[in-house]
């Protein structure tokens, strides 16, 4: 890759007229410093900067848009120039391009499309007194990215570039943004993806570790029926020097499937905002990278020059790249943390307590306008061993989208909820669009089914799948709710032909649900209801390689309302025998569940009798 035209174009000394140009000159505000704009107001400037990198090594250069989207280009009142200006700087490096490969032919020169973050964050509040304040929403980044992804498509990228992610939601959209305009036009280009790490302590500034960065991004822009699975490749750029991102382009290389990328700063800024780590250095480290198999895609950011890329370049030509690990198959969720989850793993506990439908003191609490104290439910369900919170806001009298939008700002901003993935459940699809545009992790929908028939079901699966979410499936269709052996072995065997053979849906990002049903209800055919799951899980698992089960615990005691320890009894009862057959999570209240052997024999045996 290149290196730093921001750098680069500090060398020309450049003034407020240069930025202006003749377009420009009436300008209200100062232009001074917006370097994006030099793609039209200095063109051979910047393409001369692009040849420069090219002949000093590099095969891939960006365009000059790092900041070439609505959003940034409000500090200049360009806002509508967006389109414009990606496509003219596409085809400035697109020129510089071509006439190097003219002149050597045996040269591949590619031209990736720059997506920087914008200068907001979209899981962060800018207000300290109200943490769940936001500057920009997610359709407001979606609609800047769209923009900028159109010019640079219609300027002539080979590849799009989403960089310097500081903020995963945000990326989560250019991702989202990308899908849809690639979706429009019909066409598969490749995307990269790279984030930022902000310090040593390993995470981006919205607080998330390089791995639950992958998991987050890891789909792609992509989804669909003949479409690239994931990305070409995924890394980390710009904050940290060559030396400070060891550790962190190490873990990356462990769980990443795809090519891992790394184009550092030129150290840390000196006390006048200046690089000084040398191009020999940052060769030297970076052929060890290159050596210990971290690395596929190298270059530079803040601070490097050609010189940097010439030796960069030189130092990793005889080096093989980073082969791909053979990562194991797991369900891979985040908060800011990873989740993962595989054969290896214990019951998944998916905390049910904040859910307005199923508990009257949380619904009581958001009625009220009480958020605080709602937070601190979700505080308690994960200090009760939550691994996952499930989410509902459906109640009459909310405004479910607008409730839920809050209620997830409000956990983003406590790092020990937000740690865990999130769970939105809804049986509104505008409520649960609006909860994943929330998310800047890997969260789960719950839920989808085909009770609206199979067109329904495949578009909700490719929005899941384009919000880069996994799903839970419900064993539902045009019939009803299966209620037998048969139907739900016939109904989640289908649903997972449709998503996996037919619409790229990865198996492990599917999570059924068999229906737990109330037993004891007084009517008899309800009386197998416990049973009938547990063998639909035992089954699934068999059939569907690699899904997950799950179910609503709470559901099976329903009859015994008023006996808090019945209750609790069978629900850990019903888990001992389900958790036998396969069951991987359940919607559960963390941390009132009794220990299976800790159950007293004279309400173990009545309880197991009725299930």
């Amino acid at each position: 890759m290149d290196g730093a035209m921001g750098t680069m174009i500090q060398r020309y000394d450049l003034s407020e007229e240069d930025f202006r140009g003749e377009r420009f000159e009436n300008s209200s505000v100062s232009l001074e410093g917006a370097n994006d704009l030099l793609c039209l107001s200095r063109p051979a400037l910047i393409r001369s900067i692009h040849s420069e990198f090219l002949l000093a090594g590099a095969d891939l250069i960006e365009t000059n848009t790092f900041s070439s989207n609505r959003i940034s280009l409000e500090d200049y009142e360009l806002s509508e120039i967006s389109e414009e200006l990606n496509r003219t700087a596409a085809s400035l490096a697109r020129e510089a391009a071509d006439t190097v490969e003219a002149g050597h032919p045996d040269r591949i020169c590619w031209v990736a499309g720059s997506l920087g973050p914008t200068n907001r964050t979209a899981s962060l509040s800018p207000d300290v007194g109200d943490p769940g304040a936001r500057n920009v929403t997610f359709d407001e980044l979606v609609r800047a990215y769209s923009e900028q992804t159109k010019g640079l498509l219609n300027g002539g990228v080979d590849i799009l570039l989403v960089e310097t992610a500081f903020d995963t939601l945000n990326a989560k959209a250019a991702l989202y943004a990308i899908s849809k305009v690639l979706e429009e036009i019909a066409e598969d280009v490749p995307v990269m993806v790279s984030g930022t790490i902000t310090d040593q302590s390993g995470r981006t500034l919205s607080g998330q570790t390089p791995e639950a960065f992958y998991n987050s991004v890891a789909h792609g822009a992509q989804p669909g029926p003949g479409r690239r699975r994931g990305l070409l490749s995924v890394g980390l750029n710009c904050a940290l020097g060559i030396d400070q991102l060891r550790p962190f382009l190490e873990e990356l290389s462990e769980v990443a499937a795809v090519p891992v990328s790394c184009y550092p700063n030129a150290g840390l800024p000196n006390e006048f905002g200046e690089y000084d780590d040398t191009a020999k250095h940052m060769a030297a480290v970076t052929r060890e990278y290159a050596e210990r198999g971290f690395i596929n895609i190298v270059g530079g950011c803040c601070g490097t020059t050609p010189e940097h890329i010439h030796a960069i370049a030189e130092s990793v030509a005889n080096v093989e790249p980073r082969r791909l690990p053979d990562v194991p198959i797991r369900t891979r969720l985040s908060g800011l943390e990873p989740l993962n989850i595989g054969p290896e793993s214990l019951f998944v506990n998916v905390g049910e307590r904040t859910n307005v439908t199923g508990s009257r003191r949380f619904a009581r609490l958001i009625l009220d306008d009480d958020y605080e104290t709602a937070v601190d439910v979700a505080l308690q369900q994960v200090k009760g061993g939550a691994q996952i919170l499930d989410v509902n806001m459906d109640e009459g009298l909310l405004d479910s989208v607008t409730a839920i939008t809050r209620y997830l700002n409000l956990l983003a901003s406590e790092p020990e909820i937000s740690r865990i993935p999130v769970m939105v459940d809804s049986s509104d699809w505008a409520v649960v669009e609006a909860g994943l545009k929330t998310l800047q992790g890997k969260g789960v929908v719950n839920s989808i089914s085909m009770k609206d028939g199979e067109d329904a079901f495949r578009q909700r699966a490719r929005e899941v799948r384009r919000f880069g979410a996994a799903a839970v499936v419900m064993a539902f269709d045009e019939q009803g709710q299966a209620d037998t052996l048969s139907r739900r072995i016939d109904i989640c065997s289908r649903a997972y032909r449709i998503l996996v053979e037919e619409e790229g849906f990865l198996p492990e990002d599917i999570i059924f649900d068999p229906n737990v049903f109330a037993v004891a209800t007084g009517i008899e055919e309800h009386n197998d209801y416990g049973v009938l799951f547990i063998e639909a899980v035992r089954r699934i698992k068999a059939l569907c390689p690699n899904a997950l089960t799950s179910g609503g615990i709470s559901n099976v005691s329903f009859s015994f309302r008023g006996s808090p320890e019945v209750r609790e009894a069978m629900h850990a009862a019903f888990l001992y025998h389900a958790i036998d057959a396969g069951l991987d999570m359940g919607i559960v209240n963390a941390g009132a569940l009794p220990v299976y052997d800790d159950i007293p024999e004279e309400l173990l045996i009545p309880v197991e009798d009725v299930l």
